[in-house]
């Protein structure tokens, strides 16, 4: 029935009736739900003090607005719940395996490991492996997730285990809780000279909300001070109890860094899972699973980390993953092998897809290419909706407080780079877990994985966003117009650094520091090999200029490859040179480190004391 409503204008009225909209849509697709004319709900939101447009996507809160004032409630519809509404209008069940149980085979178990940082995480997985994945970790601390598959004999049966390498901070929260998602059994590391920490019972605490079952490894019992008795005696309060004393957790006391015992605990993995879970898949469906990991790579675009967990994936098979899709090109294993096909359990690196899906986004195979592109469109314009629907304050770190006191700012803009997905929700998951109080909230207007560009600039701009680059640099002219424009671009290579000067910025506790001045870029176009002095860069000035003894790191299809470098050596043609400028060519020594390619970008830079406004 038309009633007269706010400012007179003509619609209908509801009842308490239900909508279902989804995050950030629009006026139209409200009046189209209720049969009403989207301008005249242009017009009510104007008597309401909003200026909307018909198409333009608002806030859920704008959307509950003008629901109560017309008498109905609205339902956003979550993530999950629509993205599963998509997929059964295209006749697609995800989750769940086809046929009944003579179709099922068993399957390796999927075995996350957890704990408390420095208890020996990486060590473990590393000798697992056999592998060095620390020295290339900043900090030591693992930034990016990935998998892979070990071996082991248990009874004289050779039986296969997945490993997710998930990192073991709080700040990797969010990595950590996916994982655990995807995960049949976690292993829990416990430092034997340290025990219990809030880390491990945050480890334990997702271990159990997943309902998996849990092996603990007791770790560093050869170092001054193990105690593993007491490690058991700690966690039986939080409803670990080892088998020896009765319960039915096994307790394995293994030396990641002495490899001792490390099979024991691989057959305990298999043991639990054996006893504890029923570990089956049907092979022959179409292949469904998890990205574990994702990132751009510049020779073969963007590849993804997939975890199989039911069918088997191979290669030509058409496959959408997240707003992600493609033909599958190539699949590589963890050793770097190519493989055909990859059965339930089973994790592969993935080529062909269009752009770089996000870790934790569930990946699964069509028909049609068709099909794949229709439902990887809907899902980006979905998540692009919705962050349309995303408003913000102009502001930098700088000036925040005297913002907040002002009560300019209500919202702190991000836009956050990483050179992997995993890293990249990581980081957003643990800014937007900051306790600021009341004066400000924390919104991530766009997330991505690559270098910083002009159009994440120009998103800044217009937002009033702060750019957080995570082991990536601006790329092109991106740096300029950050600077031309006033954004406030900031670079980090561990994720704790970010945190904590956003929370202090947040508390008004910023304090002076060191600012890093880009002094000039060069661009290698040869490389030349020295006898006394390895590796020479042979590079044209691209800008500014670049001085011996000054600081440099080293870019590489913008990533940053090598952080803290020294020009220790300048030459033009056979005389040593304190500088080179802009627009000539010359050949710079970075002293010990070698690791050079053409087309790199030498970027050299000076800190400078820079006082806080």
């Amino acid at each position: 029935m038309q009633a007269p409503s706010v400012g007179g204008v003509m619609l209908p009225r509801g009842n308490g009736q239900s909508v279902r909209l989804s995050r950030g849509a629009s006026l139209t697709d409200f009046a189209e739900k209720i049969n009403a004319n989207p301008a005249s709900l242009v017009a009510v939101m104007m008597n309401l003090g909003e200026m909307v447009t018909a198409t333009q996507s608002v806030s859920d809160e704008t959307l509950q607005l003008l629901a109560g004032e017309m008498n109905y409630v609205v339902e956003i519809v979550s993530p999950e719940e629509e993205d599963r509404e998509l997929l059964e209008s295209f006749d697609i069940e995800f989750g769940e395996d086809e046929g009944g149980e003579e179709f099922l085979v068993a399957r390796p178990p999927v075995v996350t490991v957890m704990g408390h940082v420095d208890h020996g995480k990486t060590r473990l997985l590393d000798t697992i492996r056999k592998t060095n994945v620390v020295a290339g970790e900043a900090g030591g601390i693992t930034q990016h997730i990935g998998a892979y598959q070990v071996t082991t004999s248990v009874n004289d049966e050779e039986r296969r285990i997945t490993f997710i390498d998930t990192p073991g901070h709080e700040a990797f929260t969010a990595m950590r809780a996916r994982g655990a998602k995807s995960t049949d059994i976690a292993i829990l590391v416990v430092a034997a000279n340290d025990g219990v920490m809030p880390q491990t019972i945050e480890a334990l605490n997702h271990a159990k909300a997943a309902d998996v079952p849990i092996v603990v490894a007791v770790n560093k019992i050869d170092v001054e001070g193990a105690d593993p008795t007491k490690v058991r005696g700690q966690l039986t309060e939080f409803g670990l109890v080892a088998e020896e004393y009765g319960g039915d957790t096994m307790f394995v006391d293994i030396s990641a860094k002495q490899g001792l015992n490390i099979d024991q605990l691989l057959e305990a993995v298999v043991l639990t899972a054996d006893a504890s879970l029923d570990l089956r898949a049907n092979p022959e469906q179409d292949a469904q699973g998890i990205a574990i990991e994702s990132h751009l790579d510049r020779g073969r675009g963007a590849v993804a980390t997939v975890l199989v967990q039911r069918g088997t994936l191979r290669v030509g098979d058409t496959m959408v993953v997240g707003d992600a899709y493609g033909r599958v090109r190539a699949m590589l294993d963890d050793k770097g092998e190519n493989v055909e096909e990859a059965g339930p359990s089973t994790p592969v690196l993935v080529l062909g897809l269009t752009n770089v899906p996000g870790a934790g986004d569930n990946f699964l195979v069509v028909d049609e290419d068709r099909t794949a592109r229709q439902i990887a469109e809907k899902r980006a314009a979905r998540e692009r909706n919705a962050n349309f629907a995303r408003r913000g304050v102009r502001f930098s770190l700088e000036n925040l407080d005297e913002a907040l006191k002002a009560g300019l700012v209500q919202e702190l803009n991000l836009i956050i780079k990483g050179d992997a997905s995993g890293s990249v929700e990581a980081l957003e998951s643990s800014l937007l877990q900051l306790d600021v109080g009341d004066e400000v909230d924390i919104r991530v207007l766009h997330r991505g994985v690559g270098a910083v560009t002009e159009s994440d600039i120009n998103l800044a701009t217009g937002s009033d966003a702060i750019v957080i680059g995570f082991n990536v640099r601006a790329a092109g002219r991106a740096q300029q117009m950050a600077e031309r424009e006033g954004v406030d671009v900031r670079y980090y290579s561990v994720i704790y650094q970010a945190i904590e000067e956003i929370e202090a910025a947040l508390k008004g506790m910023l304090k002076p520091e060191y600012e890093e001045v880009e002094l000039g870029t060069a661009e290698i176009r040869e490389v030349f090999k020295s006898s006394k002095l390895g590796n020479i860069a042979g590079v044209l000035v691209r800008s500014g200029e670049v001085k011996r003894n000054t600081k440099a790191r080293l870019i590489r299809d913008g990533k940053v490859i090598a952080e803290n470098l020294n020009i220790s050596g300048l030459r033009r043609f056979k005389d040593d040179v304190t500088e080179i400028r802009e627009g000539f060519e010359g050949g710079i020594n970075l002293g010990n480190f070698n690791d050079i390619k053409v087309d790199d970008v030498i970027a050299t830079y000076e800190m400078r004391e820079k006082p806080r406004s």
